[in-house]
């Protein structure tokens, strides 16, 4: 049997908890989460305030501090995950940037389910020629590699972190689009929207209290998975120089950037990579598990 993921919040949550690897992914992005929102407010009020140094006040170090003195050090009791050639602690810096992945990534998922989710439910719904505008534009999106797209975007907005999200979020919509679309036509064919409109109920109120409940559990599932894979791009736009630039640091330019110091001093680029994969994962792990309760593959 399946569940309704917002209906049954507390239940999903239970057979999310039940897998193992569901498990382990929920615990990370509630981490992650949770680290990026403290850690975020904090930056954001030492910008306002004028007082840089609150973004740093938890952790171990200063992550733009240069201190040569401290250059490469590998991993030990002072710097558990070692220093960078500039002397920069690398678990700070990581941390440090943990905020500015987090907010792309829910950003850009968030904006581009408003945006497709909204041009796919009225394409689903209303049909003919509609369907057919909408469904081109989408089509024309969807047949350029996407990071193909966002390099040509970044070389007409130009490169940067609110750039690198306006980019990723004109990549982003069409998925979302066709989905929505997919589910709206499905909903559509049922008895319960003939109902709505034999009572007398108006379009607008059809796919306000009708289609949009009914479809919006299966994009969340998507979107689940979809975190990691924008995190995954804004890393690799990092690493390609687009996107925020030094010195604050960013995951993906972090590994760029330890790439240079490979194979003497491995850590400056395997643990940041590592991050970014575990966090990755775990957003793929949860967004599985969430597929596997919405089909009824999982029993409760």
């Amino acid at each position: 049997m399946s569940i309704a993921v917002l209906e049954n919040p507390r239940l999903t949550l239970k057979v999310l908890l039940r897998n193992p690897a569901s498990a382990f992914g929920l615990i990370i992005i509630t981490l992650f989460i949770v680290w990026s929102i403290i850690e975020g407010s904090l930056q954001v009020v030492g910008t306002l305030t004028r007082h840089p140094s609150l973004g740093w006040v938890l952790l171990p170090y200063n992550p733009l501090a240069v201190n040569l003195m401290a250059s490469n050090e590998p991993p030990s009791i002072h710097h558990l995950l070692g220093t960078n050639a500039e002397g920069q602690d690398i678990l700070s810096r990581i941390l440090y940037a943990a905020p500015i992945d987090a907010s792309v990534s829910i950003v850009t998922v968030f904006s581009a389910i408003a945006i497709g989710g909204v041009l796919g439910m009225i394409a689903g719904y209303y049909g003919g020629w509609i369907d057919e505008v909408i469904g081109r534009v989408t089509d024309a999106f969807l047949s350029i590699p996407g990071l193909i797209l966002l390099l040509a975007l970044t070389i007409l907005i130009g490169s940067g972190y609110f750039q690198s999200m306006i980019a990723l979020i004109i990549v982003w919509w069409p998925i979302y689009a066709r989905l929505s679309r997919a589910q709206t036509l499905e909903i559509k064919s049922r008895y319960f929207i003939d109902s709505a409109r034999l009572s007398g109920l108006g379009d607008f109120l059809i796919l306000i209290k009708h289609v949009f409940p009914n479809m919006i559990d299966p994009v969340l599932a998507y979107a689940t998975l979809d975190f990691g894979n924008v995190i995954l791009t804004y890393a690799t736009l990092g690493f390609l120089g687009i996107g925020i630039k030094p010195p604050t640091p960013e995951w993906g330019e972090m590994v760029s950037a330890g790439l240079e110091e490979l194979p003497g001093y491995w850590w400056t680029a395997i643990f940041p990579g590592l991050v970014i994969t575990i966090v990755a994962l775990s957003f793929a792990l949860v967004g599985d598990g969430l597929q596997d309760i919405l089909v009824g593959r999982i029993n409760y």
